[in-house]
């Protein structure tokens, strides 16, 4: 057996554990015939004096080898390379094509005509510059901090039941912070049992109109509108009535119309920073709109997904902290505070809707992240969240003033645009000039810019665009508004 010392060969620099390097090498020479079928192999001590390794490191990689199926260790008799060896490839079917290849469809029918085409989310492209429609920039989020979080929290031996099955309403101690928060800056009077903890804003749209909406029940919509809410509606079988939004927000006067000719099941709205305007609803029309609600018996959706974010003045407090009713299902994100890729949200809502909400959550995804979710609770708790917000805020509001400064100095009357108060972008009308051809010409410049197309609602078209601010510095900005007046020339 001095031929194992020559086959096998350890080498530290790679990073792979010894006993790993060990019974690798040993399964290869199983399989190349060196080792056969029923050799008896060196015992534990033997190799490990031959090798020059810890005696422990030997038992590891036998016990390895062991437990892949290549040997057994016998009592009193010793330790043999298995008679019958696991298969070294799968074996095939009688009658299998010799190239097999995934078809590029099923074998069965069903039907396409479910799905609803989703607009391009702008997702940026390597060695493109990106004016996204409105998201932070993850340059500023503390992810250290979080990850650095998470870590601790998973080293106490007394967390270690976070890495088992946890509840489909998410961390109770996520819940309890949130509902705490919730109640200082948003006047919410709510418990932790209020809150379902879902997967950013979209997860909680989804399951909440799931609960609510049954095929061709009616609902409103603000026009232009939130694009992927109003696909999650269609998907689910609503018939989407279009109310226009204005200065003030949705026109609840038109709404009150609707609901004499119509049974209106659900209102979506985003009072506070309507997508794609950003405008606000006015204190006149919330509570119209919460007074209809209230009569017509219909559930308002309130998503609220940049509330912190505002500027000029202290922000409005939601819908729902008003809601005596209980008609407003109150949606909320991190992934505005944070970065889109910690996808951490809430809904909040009467409790009985809130464990209807759960069980459709848990059929779909048992759990969160319970780590990432207490971590979250553990940086509301020290502050780290609230300082960076703070923070966020004060460039955000610089950042806006830079674009809305470029904009009017570069492109002029080629464009229309208000100020907005707050939220992360800028609703640009383009006067003159096709956005989709600015868009086109713009991609071969280096410049990514959505096309507008997704706000357009069959012969209403906008040719208008929010142009993201809060992800691009004045450096950036001035690169993006340099290539957007290049391209109107």
């Amino acid at each position: 057996m001095e031929l194992l010392k020559e086959l096998i060969t350890i080498d530290p620099a790679t990073g792979v554990a010894v006993y790993i390097q060990i019974s690798n090498a040993f399964i290869q020479h199983i399989r190349q015939g060196r080792l056969r079928k029923g050799l008896k192999l060196q015992g534990s001590r033997e190799l490990a004096a031959m090798l020059g390794i810890n005696r422990m490191t030997a038992v590891a990689a036998y016990q390895e080898l062991e437990a892949q199926g290549w040997i057994e260790m016998l009592p009193k008799k010793g330790t043999f390379v298995k008679a019958d060896l696991p298969l070294f490839s799968p074996r095939k079917l009688p009658g299998d094509a010799p190239d097999y290849s995934l078809p590029q469809d099923t074998g069965f029918l069903y039907d396409k005509k479910k799905i609803i085409p989703i607009p391009a989310a702008g997702i940026p492209l390597v060695g493109k510059l990106v004016i996204n429609d409105g998201f932070p920039d993850v340059r500023l989020a503390p992810i250290e901090e979080l990850t650095r979080c998470m870590r601790s929290f998973s080293r106490l031996a007394a967390n270690k039941k976070y890495l088992l099955y946890g509840g489909a309403q998410g961390s109770l101690l996520l819940r309890q912070t949130l509902a705490d928060f919730l109640c200082d800056t948003r006047g919410l009077a709510i418990t932790a049992d209020n809150i379902l903890i879902t997967k950013g804003a979209q997860m909680g749209i989804f399951i909440a109109t799931s609960v609510i909406i049954n095929p061709n029940d009616e609902m409103i919509v603000g026009l232009p509108g939130y694009s992927y809410a109003n696909i999650t509606f269609q998907q689910l079988g609503a018939n989407l009535n279009y109310v226009p939004v204005d200065d003030a927000g949705i026109d609840t006067n038109l709404i009150e119309k609707l609901c004499k000719k119509k049974k209106i099941r659900m209102v979506y709205v985003i009072p506070h920073h309507h997508n794609p305007t950003t405008v606000t609803l006015s204190p006149e029309r919330r509570m119209h709109l919460l007074a209809l609600a209230a009569k017509y018996k219909f559930a308002i959706i309130e998503d609220d997904y940049d509330y912190d974010f505002h500027y000029s003045s202290k922000p409005v407090m939601p819908m729902a902290s008003h809601d005596s009713k209980g008609n407003v299902i109150y949606i909320g994100t991190l992934t505005k505070t944070f970065a889109p890729a910690v996808r951490i949200g809430f809904m909040v809502a009467p409790t009985a809707f809130i464990q209807t909400a759960t069980y459709y959550r848990k059929i779909v995804d048992t759990q969160g992240d319970s780590l990432m979710e207490n971590a979250i609770a553990e940086l509301y708790k020290d502050g780290t969240i609230g300082r960076h917000i703070k923070k966020s805020v004060k460039i955000y509001n610089e950042r806006r003033d830079h674009l809305c400064q470029l904009l009017q100095k570069e492109l002029g009357a080629a464009i229309s645009f208000k100020v907005p108060d707050g939220g992360m972008s800028v609703w640009t009308n383009f006067l003159h000039h096709d956005l989709k051809t600015i868009s086109q010409h713009a991609f071969t410049r280096g410049l990514v810019i959505r096309d507008g197309t997704a706000y357009d609602i069959g012969k209403q078209k906008f040719n208008a665009v929010r142009l993201g601010f809060a992800s691009l510095n004045f450096k950036e900005q001035v690169q993006a508004v340099k290539i957007i007046k290049e391209v109107m020339r």
